[in-house]
């Protein structure tokens, strides 16, 4: 989460810049002080109790959302984030998307968007945000190139100068993927290891012409500088707008 978002923040919780930069616990507040008492009259652009999100816009970017959980889930190393029955926050997430594209001149396609996650070592906010933005258009074209060998079995494919892997998660919808269980299952020891992930969700257009999700893999290896912050493969300018 970025500097500006946390100067936001604490101007709406608390008036008081100063202190903005200071706290991991301003998104919390915002969410559970403002917008979850006030529904949709607060500063989120929706709040959804019942489903267990809010949604709100970062002061970062042409059309950067974050959603943020109505709970207290402090990351993607929170247990309840692979709960079965945990709200399908990915899901949520990419349904910001049109959102995204109502503050662009014309909207963009499925592989022109994107979801993050940071790890637990390459974020500044204790409460548990999913950035809604553009695709970094370098990267665009890296997963166009790479589509050919995605598959359901995990692949590397180096992104942003960081060891990612990639793998396909589903067609046509987000609903029921739960990328943060599909996570965990992979690892040994998710209980230890999930904070050190970033995740990335973004889309492929495939042979046929539907849109498959691609799911995108950090780890955190601070010997050579990757906190796994997946928001790294964003653009808050979404300068792919003016591609053609």
């Amino acid at each position: 989460m970025t500097w500006a978002i946390g100067i936001m923040a604490g101007a709406l919780v608390c008036g008081c810049i100063a202190r903005a930069g200071s706290s991991p616990d301003v998104l919390w507040h915002i969410v559970h002080e403002k917008c979850a008492v006030q529904a949709n009259a607060g500063p989120c652009e929706e709040t959804d109790t019942h489903a267990g999100y809010a949604v709100l816009k970062d002061r970062v970017g042409v059309g950067q959302y974050l959603v943020i959980p109505t709970q207290r889930v402090t990351g993607v190393e929170d247990p309840l984030v692979t709960r079965p029955d945990a709200p399908d926050y990915f899901a949520y997430a990419w349904r910001q998307t049109a959102r995204v594209n109502g503050r662009l001149p014309h909207p963009l396609p499925p592989e022109d968007m994107s979801l993050a996650i940071n790890s637990a070592y390459g974020r500044s906010q204790n409460q548990l945000h999913i950035h809604v933005d553009c695709i970094r258009p370098d990267i665009k074209v890296a997963l166009h190139w790479a589509s050919p060998r995605l598959g359901r079995d995990w692949t590397d494919l180096p992104l942003a100068g960081h060891a990612y892997r990639a793998r396909l998660i589903s067609v046509g919808d987000l609903s029921g993927a739960r990328p943060f269980g599909l996570l965990a299952h992979d690892l040994a020891d998710p209980a230890r290891e999930m904070g050190q992930h970033t995740l990335v969700i973004t889309a492929v257009r495939q042979p046929d012409g539907q849109t498959a999700f691609v799911m995108l893999d950090d780890r955190v290896d601070i010997a050579h500088g990757d906190l796994a912050s997946g928001e790294e493969l964003q653009d808050h300018e979404c300068r792919i707008q003016h591609f053609p």
